[in-house]
């Protein structure tokens, strides 16, 4: 059960430089130079080009917004004074890589400089520019007239936001905080490192996360990202915004409720234009960005904020519809992430949720593949009560993660906790049909009128020890959201394969899919989530887990300390774990059942 204690604790250092994770393809593109990187501000364009270039001979220009009227202002450690454009290339030709940050802000004579050496090629160029502020024509010029190729930098995904966060407190943090932190933040890292340091973090019961729960912060950082929606002069779209901020979603196709003003549409609709507000396919507006919200509230008077604010008591009709909505989605077979963000939202507020709800949302997120977000929504319906289909979800999203029992195990749970020990057989004789099929144990053959669907198309290729055929039911799978599964069938295929580059193949994809299945450890992923380890890597796994320190083994093998724990800390992330107690189980798979 999920507590939060008062000695919740907060980063140990949070002033501390954050690590550097995930966006290796970038990394390595950056690094062979010729090329331009954008994206909008607090995407970590210049962190990534830091990362690329350290330890590398270059040359770096800034642009200041200060200097923007001076004639070669980004250069002038470089260059003499006075000096023409024609000189100032001759000088520059000469440097092998040049890094030029924020050139979005650069004058003009130092933009056409960089165009030139550019088009002149003698100069690598790593050119660094914000895409959401006008730049100079012949900076934008260096992409649209194609001197170099443009890395637009994406948002880093929900599990690189995780990874990122695990690394720089020390901890992980549950799936739910994971999830609203990537939500308010949308790719912004500097404002997810103010974010962290203002919110206080509480241990998860049973498990070694952290999780946060309770009102967003409202620091400096917040309002300045959400200060569009607090500008003045504009009475009738601020009031929109106001009305939003403490009841949305609001419908527009029905009559408000009493307690909130009626929404003067040309001003939402003015609001919409501007990307300040959104409206579903259903009909009803909502804010744009999750932070809005938080900043309009905080910066609202006394007398407009007694307008009743959205709570946890008024959203029963809302919440219902969610559960039907997701109900639907699993009748339809179909487990692609669906948008429910009442029940999120009264989750992230630390509200008490309906133990059916939750159980809905764990088995939902269990189907899925995410396992962790399973176990942390059954952790939320069992923190007021004993819920039996909470606890049982719980307890199937631990087995299949192979993680030790915390309570009394019955139905399928028992099936994969016997699987994670190795007792196939035990395991296959208890099984539903389906996780036979999962386990990989075609014989006996579960009867065709037990599963229907891509189900059963499954359960016939692998009877039939058909690769291809394998590979096109993960395939229907994935489509239909069933991403362990799919990861399952796919690896299940690399056995079946008479071509080793087929079976190659189906290797990679699952293990691309199991990890986005937080930690799923199956029988058929086992084999496959290990061999995504370097040998050294495995090595050093191996004798972590049989219970030497990093230090016995850096003695061991003939390496530092420092190098020990980065191969273990870099193998962790492949296993999907940090818990160096779990090494023993993943390191020695299942025994596989004799054919």
């Amino acid at each position: 059960m999920t507590s939060f204690p008062q000695d919740a604790t907060t980063p140990q250092d949070p002033s501390a430089p954050w690590p550097f994770t995930g966006r290796a393809a970038e990394t390595e593109l950056v690094r062979r130079g010729g090329v331009v990187v954008t994206g909008p501000a607090g995407r970590g364009k210049t962190r990534l080009v830091s990362e690329a270039l350290h330890g590398t001979e270059h040359v770096r220009a800034i642009g200041t917004p200060e200097c923007r009227g001076i004639p070669f202002a980004a250069f002038a450690h470089l260059l003499p004074e006075p000096v023409t454009l024609h000189g100032a290339v001759r000088l520059l030709s000469g440097v092998r890589l040049l890094f030029v940050d924020d050139a979005h802000l650069l004058d003009d004579a130092s933009a056409a400089l960089i165009h030139q050496l550019a088009a002149h090629g003698r100069t690598r160029l790593v050119v660094v520019a914000a895409d959401d502020a006008p730049a100079p024509g012949a900076v934008s010029r260096l992409w649209t007239g194609e001197l170099l190729p443009r890395l637009a930098l994406a948002p880093l995904r929900r599990e690189e936001s995780a990874e990122l966060l695990a690394a720089a407190l020390g901890h992980g943090v549950d799936p739910l905080t994971a999830d609203r932190l990537h939500r308010l933040c949308g790719g912004d890292l500097r404002l997810l490192r103010e974010l962290v340091r203002a919110v206080v973090f509480a241990p998860v019961d049973g498990t070694e996360e952290r999780a946060w729960r309770g009102p967003v912060p409202v620091t400096a950082a917040v309002r300045e990202h959400a200060a569009r929606v607090l500008r003045p002069g504009r009475t009738a779209e601020r009031a929109v915004l106001d009305a939003l901020a403490f009841a949305e979603p609001l419908p527009l196709s029905l009559t408000p409720p009493a307690d909130t003003d009626a929404l003067d549409l040309t001003a939402l609709a003015e609001l919409e234009a501007e990307g300040l507000v959104t409206v579903d396919a259903h009909g009803a507006a909502r804010l744009a960005h999750p932070l809005h919200g938080p900043v309009l509230r905080a910066a609202a008077g006394r007398l407009r904020a007694r307008r009743p604010a959205r709570a946890p008591d008024r959203c029963g009709p809302a919440l219902a519809a969610e559960a039907e909505a997701l109900r639907r989605a699993v009748a339809r077979d179909d487990v692609r992430e669906l948008s429910a963000p009442v029940g999120e939202w009264l989750a992230a507020e630390g509200a008490p949720l309906p133990a059916g709800y939750a159980a809905l949302r764990a088995r939902f997120a269990r189907l899925g593949g995410r396992l962790r977000e399973a176990a942390a929504w059954a952790r939320e319906g069992l923190r007021t009560r004993d819920d039996p289909e909470c606890r049982g979800e719980l307890a199937l999203a631990e087995a299949q993660s192979g993680l030790p029992p915390t309570g009394h195990l019955t139905g399928a749970a028992a099936v994969w906790t016997a699987a994670a020990r190795g007792d196939l057989d035990g395991a296959v004789r208890a099984a539903a049909p389906y996780d036979a099929v999962r386990l990989g144990t075609p014989d006996p053959v579960p009867p065709a009128g037990r599963l229907t669907g891509v189900f059963a198309a499954h359960a016939d290729a692998l009877v039939r020890r058909d690769g291809p055929a394998l590979d096109e039911a993960a395939e229907r799978l994935r489509r239909r959201g069933f991403l362990l599964f799919a990861a399952e069938a796919h690896a299940q295929a690399v056995g079946a394969h008479r071509d080793p580059a087929a079976a190659r193949a189906s290797r990679s994809r699952a293990a691309v899919l199991a990890r986005r299945c937080q930690g799923a450890r199956t029988p058929a992923l086992t084999a496959v989530i290990l061999g995504e380890l370097t040998a050294r890597q495995r090595q050093i796994v191996s004798l972590a887990a049989a219970g030497l320190s990093n230090r016995q083994i850096a003695e061991r093998l003939t390496l530092s300390v420092r190098t020990v724990g980065n191969h273990l800390h870099a193998a962790y992330t492949r296993l999907g774990t940090g818990d160096r107690d779990a090494l023993p189980r993943l390191v020695e798979p299942p025994t596989a059942r004799s054919a």
